[in-house]
């Protein structure tokens, strides 16, 4: 047995957790299988907490600058799992990577100009677009057979307007659960180079990806598209520390990197979290074999939603190639979005997230969150299956 046991069912409810707040579930919150917020279940590597019981013990709180084995731990990191050596003069802070986006938004774009993305994608991003004063140019995904596709020659259309000056590149994609492979990813970047589009990449979730299936970094694709993009990273999803850790945004070209650390400055994005980088510093020096036994055990759990998904003829199974997020076809069941969710909500036990969330492309889909205990998700999938039955 290993010191990481990922079968205990953890009360988050003794913390305001997000995922389990009444604020997102309601008042039945108890009742229900929250498997919406995109966090995992699971108690992070010891190896974090043990560093953050060190910290707190010292007593003393002021300001702190940035530990100096941070950036070698991430460099580090980034070699030893993704054969990808970074220059650490290439790397600025962040308070997380939502906030990247924005400030990466008003530095490099103009008032109205269009930011490409590609739904059914991670909701925040339509929404630091418009919130920002740009407009969404919408470049959706193709779902066939064998799962969803970039549609290239979508992009080069929309690509190539003048007002179009960035895209937003979930990966790997929330919530479809695509790894983009080295050819995608290279065919993405000469059109966006072609037309002066500035790639930024969001590869959060860039450290969970399952057997036959590897991560790419954008900008490791060569000189050209590390220079025309930005990518945003944090350990935050791969080692369950969202609410305690900043990211990171790897700027290759001199002159924007330049420009974003003046944004950086306007904004007072300057202070140091004395916890967070104890955290980040701990996860990327001595969190990897937690991470490859988390990675084991969401297999597992993938695995079993495959097979009982598979025996449910209203329900398909988009499969996931990384990430803890399932995407789940239920346009069989013929409901329209509120139909769904209550639905699920009041036959099924379930709140997850509606895929028109996502985007109209999501309509009639819903993203699941497996990075839970077993036991939890058999009981969930139990009742999904009842309640489908019973519409059958």
């Amino acid at each position: 047995m290993t010191e990481w046991n990922f079968d205990e069912v953890v009360d988050r409810a003794d913390v305001p957790t997000l995922k389990w707040h009444n604020r997102v579930l309601g008042s039945n919150a108890s009742t229900l299988f929250a498997a919406g917020v995109a966090d995992m279940d699971f108690r992070v590597a010891p190896c974090i907490t043990e560093a953050m019981n060190r910290r707190l013990a010292h007593g003393v709180f002021g300001y702190e600058a940035v530990p100096d084995g941070l950036l070698p731990a991430l460099i580090d990191w980034l070699d030893r799992r993704h054969n990808w050596r970074v220059d650490p003069v290439h790397i600025l802070r962040s308070p997380n990577v939502l906030n990247a986006l924005a400030m990466v938004l008003n530095t490099f774009t103009d008032e109205g100009a269009g930011v490409i993305i590609q739904p059914p994608v991670f909701f925040d991003f339509q929404d630091i677009i418009r919130e920002n004063g740009r407009r969404v140019v919408l470049n959706p995904l193709r779902l066939q057979e064998n799962g969803y596709k970039m549609d290239f020659d979508g992009l080069e259309a929309v690509a190539r307007h003048p007002s179009t000056q960035m895209m937003f590149l979930c990966n790997p994609h929330n919530p479809v659960g695509r790894v983009w492979t080295r050819a995608e990813l290279e065919q993405l970047g000469q059109i966006c180079r072609r037309h002066g589009v500035l790639v930024v990449s969001d590869e959060l979730h860039g450290d969970l990806t399952f057997a036959g299936h590897s991560y790419v970094p954008f900008a490791s694709l060569g000189e050209e598209n590390s220079r025309n993009s930005v990518v945003c990273l944090s350990p935050a999803k791969s080692f369950n520390i969202a609410s305690c850790c900043t990211a990171f945004t790897l700027v290759t070209d001199n002159h924007k990197r330049a420009a974003l650390q003046a944004e950086n400055s306007r904004l007072t994005v300057n202070k140091n979290n004395a916890f967070s980088s104890v955290a980040m510093e701990a996860a990327y020096r001595g969190g990897g074999p937690w991470l490859d036994a988390a990675i084991a055990y969401l297999t597992g759990n993938r695995d079993l939603l495959r097979a009982r998904i598979s025996g449910l003829e209203l329900v398909n199974l988009v499969e996931p190639e990384g990430t803890f997020l399932a995407w789940l076809d239920f346009r069989r069941m013929e409901l329209d979005t509120d139909q769904l969710t209550a639905f699920l909500r009041e036959e099924a036990g379930w709140a997850i997230t509606r895929g028109s969330a996502f985007g109209e492309e999501g309509a009639g889909f819903a993203r699941l969150n497996f990075a839970c205990p077993r036991s939890r998700l058999a009981s969930a999938l139990e009742r999904l299956e009842a309640a489908v039955i019973s519409r059958s």
